[in-house]
């Protein structure tokens, strides 16, 4: 069966087709995205401006109309933090079904990381053991713990990489004065949601997914002699401060840095390391899976048991 994943993020509208069938492991064909950054289209009554809607209908359009090229049989699209934050998202989201006669379904938060939990148990198997998931998004960081396939906690906090770049980080390179307050607001989130969290840090495994963490762990290993797939404590603080003293032309330079990404790295690197010291992780271990991988995961079980 071909399945089309759409990602409304807040970075990417990111179309994932994959071939798989029940019990099989989903196997990628086709790719496409485009980068639109939601959050950069808000107004000061937290609606997603006429010109962000105007784009963001567009690119569903064009992702809607590569999934029909490629003869995909059952479309999933979602939304996370960017559409479900706004103040005008469900009128927003009303309006792309009607025109593209999709089923486009905001996720919550808790969700998110419950699917993205499940993704990376998939992955590594059940000999891994208790299982920490880390994943930073655009708008938000989805943290999960658990031994089974759902999760004992699942948790989403708006610490997301290009929510905290808009709101704290001003000037090239950013301000120190911005990137204290930062600080300072992951920091005051987190502690919201330590106390259920620190009784699962001797889990057995320390997992990061998404694309900002995935970049990390490379500059990890071409900085610092890593392997390039995990992302060490005392090295993250390392990273994170040269990325903060660097200008945002130093940081599109680096492999694999585009110039959305070299915006709003920073501000991953600053929640890794928060994340990491307050939960006392060691190492992060890269999961090549994440949330799409879960969204196809959770569809094939349902259609097993239908």
């Amino acid at each position: 069966m071909r399945l089309g994943v759409l990602d409304v993020g807040s970075n990417t509208i990111h179309l994932q087709v994959v071939d798989t069938h029940p019990g099989a492991r989903p196997n990628p064909t086709f790719n496409y995205k485009e980068e639109l950054r939601l959050t950069e289209f808000l107004n000061t009554n937290n609606e997603i401006t006429e010109e962000g809607i105007a784009l963001l209908r567009k690119s569903i359009g064009n992702a809607v109309l590569q999934a029909r090229t490629v003869l995909v049989k059952e479309f999933l699209p979602f939304a996370t933090s960017a559409l479900r934050e706004a103040a005008n998202g469900e009128s927003i989201i009303a309006g792309i079904n009607k025109e593209f006669k999709i089923d486009l379904q905001v996720l919550e938060g808790d969700e998110e990381a419950k699917l993205t939990f499940l993704a990376a148990r998939r992955w590594f198997g059940w000999s891994s053991g208790r299982l920490l998931v880390i994943d930073i998004g655009g708008g938000s960081l989805e943290i999960a713990v658990g031994i089974d396939e759902s999760p004992e906690v699942a948790t989403s906090l708006p610490l997301g990489a290009s929510r905290l770049t808009q709101k704290f980080l001003k000037g090239n390179p950013y301000s120190q004065k911005g990137i204290n307050e930062m600080r300072d607001h992951i920091e005051s989130q987190l502690e919201a949601v330590l106390p259920a969290l620190v009784k699962h840090q001797d889990s057995d495994r320390s997992i990061a997914t998404s694309k900002t963490l995935r970049t990390l762990a490379r500059l990890s290993g071409d900085w610092y002699d890593t392997s390039g797939d995990i992302i060490k404590f005392d090295v993250i603080r390392k990273i994170a401060t040269r990325l903060a003293d660097m200008t945002h032309e130093d940081r599109t330079k680096l492999p694999g840095v585009s110039s959305n990404r070299a915006k709003q790295i920073v501000a991953g690197a600053f929640v890794t390391e928060s994340v990491m010291r307050n939960l006392d992780l060691k190492e992060l271990e890269i999961c090549p899976w994440a949330l799409r991988e879960g969204i196809v995961l959770k569809y094939m079980d349902w259609r097993e048991k239908s």
